[in-house]
């Protein structure tokens, strides 16, 4: 899969981004210039060769606050994925083996789930168990694992009527035995594709949160909260929404063009 990606354009073009991206996540407080909650005098700077992206508001380093806030930001909606392929994979395999009561119950708890209204569901529930990160990114990883369930009892369904596996529950093979060898290997591809698409989905969700102030807490940065401030300023720095705009923008483009790429892929070798 990862050779035929960047031999595609797009999916060239989405790796390279997402490495970089990757490289910010993981070492963006490390390659900060400055200490990214030092305030000075030196308020609304713009460019220049000192601050390369300019101050804030308290005067304190662009640059090296949008670098500090990556990890929050991109490990957040990655947390979120991690949370909702834990809850909604296994369960979603398993409503089609495990018997009608199972499928009704779990059925009825993914409707539920879907009908909430996601943001303003995780804002209140936050709410209520505390303004953290940790609490705002299980409720949003609650909220997403529909969508991880749908796929995974899809795929589920698909390979259920197949004679081999009809076979195999003839021949006393456990439900464990079913999804592990069978379920999960039809399951797997469309799983990946739905993890690329739901990250993208994940980090608008995050930014959304953190750019309302929910679940983080000040100064710390993230790329939804430098938004949110820098949106009080326009009238003295009017560009300054564009840098944690775009990098909201190219993350979640390069995962979406990821996806499309790897659903191509999965079509043209089922033909």
């Amino acid at each position: 899969m990862f050779r035929q990606l960047i031999r595609r354009p797009g999916g060239a073009i989405a790796v390279a981004i997402l490495v970089v991206i990757a490289v910010l996540a993981l070492g963006g407080p490390m390659l900060a210039p400055f200490d990214p909650y030092e305030a000075s005098f030196d308020i609304l700077l713009g460019p220049n060769a000192t601050n390369w992206l300019g101050t804030d508001y308290m005067g304190r380093d662009v640059l090296s606050r949008l670098l500090h806030g990556s990890s929050l930001s991109v490990l957040g909606a990655v947390q979120v994925v991690c949370i909702g392929l834990l809850l909604g994979v296994l369960p979603g395999m398993l409503s089609v083996f495990c018997g009608r009561s199972f499928e009704w119950a779990s059925l009825r708890v993914v409707d539920t789930l879907i009908a909430l209204p996601s943001l303003v569901f995780a804002v209140a529930v936050t709410a209520l168990i505390g303004n953290g990160v940790s609490e705002a990114m299980f409720v949003v990883g609650v909220l997403v694992t529909p969508f991880f369930y749908r796929v995974a009892r899809a795929a589920a369904l698909e390979v259920a009527g197949q004679p081999y596996l009809q076979a195999s529950v003839l021949m006393g093979a456990s439900v464990w035995w079913l999804v592990r060898q069978h379920v999960w290997r039809k399951a797997a591809p469309a799983v990946w594709i739905a993890v690329a698409t739901m990250t993208g989905h994940s980090l608008i969700v995050v930014s959304s949160l953190t750019f309302l102030g929910i679940g983080v807490q000040p100064p710390e940065p993230t790329w939804g909260g430098l938004l949110a401030s820098d949106l009080q300023y326009l009238s003295q720095k009017p560009y300054a929404p564009v840098f944690p705009s775009l990098l909201i923008v190219l993350t979640v483009a390069a995962l979406n063009l990821l996806a499309d790429t790897m659903r191509d892929i999965q079509r043209r070798g089922a033909a």
